[in-house]
């Protein structure tokens, strides 16, 4: 080649470099990678010095990996080519001894994230640990001071553990860690003290298996946000949402439903005022940049310019004091994440607007079990249209089913599919309460379809779909279909609360079936679960366990035994869970025995109570089984008044249960729902190649990996940990 079109070549490239530096600024990603790309291609890459020509591709592999747009995942085959370039540049990097330090180690943490975006977590796993040792070269030979240093330190740390919690490797990802904990703290960086703090949470409430560990975990989180300054919870929001929705779950898991409930009206608030926050600095940044391009306009007068710089320097404090940011890029970022740490995580655990759908689904979870339907009705409504819109960014409309998904969107597509079935399934539990069986039958019938459509993804989902159609079955009189959806639930699932749940339903279906084998059956299912019951986290099971065996005392007329143990039980219930239909049921059970042991005074007190819940609830067998009652009450009594005016009101009831039960009967989904069959699985996807690809992306930052830890837990991140 000669001289003159090697110059040419250079001039071309370093053009072309200058261009993709202009178009970023624009925030015109895809013209910058297009810039970069031709100056990586022949004849310009020649002209490139290494140096240059890592840089280069170091920039391009950034803005292939970065999640653009509004599907927030990368574009198809770009992570594949991210690594190719991560790969080639540190080939030219690792002998160059003038290559910066700094440049290496941003390598590796890109390759690590592309390798995770991909699935690769055995490299993934090697370029993070080959990281950890050219850090501590670099330090001992005095190429890098001591506070970068800790930050990397922290950054590998953090993307390590992702790595080897995806691996099912808990204990390892703890001790990770708590070294990235140990360089926050002696960095004094008290937003990476709270990140690597709440992460370690995070991990426990995965594995739960020491529970002094967790409750220690849970008290430092609360410790170190606590003693943070107003104005840095303010600008954390990111750690807010994560650090508050992570004691949540813990909270609800441990059955203390009055603090869950107080948290969640935090978060409830947060998000009203992160919304209208967020709104206020997307106004100041559209105005800060409309500034910046005015003054890069050629021939502006002096005076012009001297004012447009006095707005530029106004706007920027405003959004410093608003977000935290002055730079235009970090802030027109702002409203795409909610930000845990500082550069060069910038990790973020949820996208924002998934935070946002969890926030609406914990607020349904803790007002589910009050009767607060009207409002859980919106929050299911609203969480829903949220999701739905973020599916088809990612394109997954009619007739999509997971073999037509791109690599790239499996994880993001997992988590909105599975917060979905959440909400469908909360809606299903509402509308059975309030014998609204047509409603629970068409939300049902939409997560089968969905389960359909993407089992692979969903398939932690299948014991869930099941044992709804046992709820429904039973909820419409198929006690015996009800019992078979329960026990092939109980099949589908390793969770040992999942399985004694279901064991305990399938119980009240054999029990309703009245004959002598199925109450024999009941006893069966309900005394192993009896045994067990205090070994399970919370109360949950043992008020549902004790409930059930109350009833089978009553069955086998030891009246004054089921008093003692449903009174046990309902004290629980109320103090605890706080579960208005169970309170209820409870108490109409209660009333029931004590007009059998003859005290009817008390028997009137109770069941007024029960049937005010019930009424509350609009809990219409309930209501039924109550009134029955009254009338054998007030026949006992010889209040003939009252024991008419009460059947005539119990008659109504049941011609209103009976309509509801026709409808029902004649809807399409009736059968294909009670009909004795299981969820079959068939994977539309290699499991193997999926579960890599389930892992999901880490984006320099732990707390993501917990949004698709292997296939088998994926529906941790938004669910399991929240039932």
């Amino acid at each position: 080649m000669s001289v003159a079109s090697v110059s040419a070549s250079s001039a071309s490239a370093e053009g072309l470099l200058a261009l993709a530096d202009e178009a970023e600024r624009r925030r015109d990603f895809s013209a910058a990678a297009s810039c970069l790309e031709s100056a990586l291609r022949p004849p310009h890459a020649a002209a490139l010095l290494p140096l240059a020509e890592a840089r280069a591709r170091l920039r391009l592999a950034a803005l292939l990996l970065a999640p653009r747009g509004s599907s927030r995942a990368p574009r198809a085959g770009a992570p594949a080519a991210a690594k190719a370039h991560l790969e080639r540049a540190l080939l030219i990097l690792s002998p160059l001894p003038s290559a910066p330090p700094r440049l290496k180690l941003l390598a590796h943490s890109h390759l690590a994230g592309a390798y995770a975006i991909l699935g690769a977590v055995p490299s993934q796993k090697h370029v993070l640990h080959r990281a950890l040792g050219l850090l501590a070269s670099a330090s001992a030979s005095g190429l890098l001071q001591q506070g970068p240093e800790l930050l990397w330190i922290c950054n590998f740390h953090a993307q390590l553990a992702s790595a080897l919690t995806v691996d099912g490797d808990a204990a390892s990802a703890l001790n990770s860690l708590s070294a990235g904990g140990i360089a926050a703290a002696e960095l004094r960086s008290p937003q990476l003290e709270l990140f690597f703090a709440a992460s370690t949470l995070h991990v426990h409430l995965l594995c739960w298996e020491d529970s002094a560990a967790l409750e220690n975990s849970v008290t430092r989180v609360t410790l170190l946000w606590d003693a943070l300054p107003a104005q840095q919870k303010e600008h954390w929001v990111g750690l807010f949402f994560y650090i508050e929705l992570l004691r949540t779950f813990y909270l609800l898991r441990v059955c203390d439903y009055k603090a869950a409930s107080q948290r969640v009206e935090r978060l409830d608030t947060a998000v009203k005022s992160e919304l209208q926050r967020g709104q206020h600095i997307k106004e100041l940044a559209n105005e800060l940049r409309a500034v910046e391009r005015t003054l890069g306009q050629p021939g502006l007068k002096e005076r012009e310019r001297s004012a447009l710089s006095h707005k530029q320097k106004q706007l920027k404090a405003q959004l410093r004091a608003s977000c935290g940011y002055d730079s235009l890029a970090d802030v027109l970022d702002y409203g795409d994440k909610l930000l845990l740490a500082p550069p060069p995580m910038h990790g973020e655990w949820l996208p924002r607007t998934a935070v946002f759908v969890l926030v609406d689904l914990m607020v349904v979870m803790v007002g589910r079990p009050k009767g607060i339907f009207k409002e859980c009705g919106k929050r299911i409504d609203s969480g829903l249209r949220l999701i739905h819109d973020e599916l088809v960014k990612l394109g997954i409309v009619d007739g999509v089913t997971e073999v037509n998904l791109e690599h790239s969107t499996i994880w993001i597509a997992g988590l909105y599919l599975t917060l979905l079935l959440q909400f469908l399934e909360n809606k299903v539990a509402v509308e059975l309460t309030r014998s609204e069986f047509v409603e629970a039958q068409e939300a049902l019938a939409q997560m089968k379809n969905w389960f359909a459509r993407f089992p692979t993804i969903l398939q932690g989902c299948a014991s869930t779909i099941q044992m709804l159609r046992g709820q429904y079955a039973h909820s419409v009189g198929c006690f015996d279909e009800a019992a078979f959806h329960f026990l092939e639930a109980m099949k589908l699932t390793e969770s040992k609360s999942m399985q004694s749940m279901c064991q305990v339903y399938a119980a009240v279906s054999y029990i309703c079936k009245g004959d002598a084998e199925s109450s024999s059956q009941a006893l069966e299912l309900v005394g192993p679960a009896y045994r067990t019951m205090d070994s399970f986290v919370g109360v949950r099971e043992k008020t549902c366990i004790i409930f059930v065996y109350g009833l089978l005392l009553m069955r086998q007329h030891n009246p004054q035994e089921a008093r003692n143990r449903l009174a046990s039980g309902l004290r629980i219930a109320h103090q605890q869970l706080g579960n208005i239909q169970l309170v209820s049921q409870y108490l109409t059970m209660l009333g029931t025995l004590a007009l059998q042991l003859h005290d009817a005074g008390q028997a009137r007190e109770i069941l007024k109570s029960s049937l005010t819940l019930a009424k509350t609830l609009f809990d219409i067998p309930t209501q039924i089984w109550i009134l029955s009652v009254f009338t054998e009450l007030y026949r006992e009594l010889e209040e003939r008044g009252n024991e008419m005016e009460n059947h005539e009101y119990e008659r109504k009831k049941e011609d209103d249960l009976q309509r509801r039960l026709s409808e029902a009967y004649s809807h399409a989904f009736h059968q294909e729902l009670v009909e004795k069959s299981i969820i079959q699985i068939q994977p539309l996807h290699d499991i193997s190649r999926m579960q890599s690809e389930m892992a999901g992306p880490t984006a320099n930052a732990f707390p993501q990996k917990a949004c698709g830890p292997r296939l088998r837990e994926a529906q941790y991140k938004a669910a399991t940990v929240v039932k």
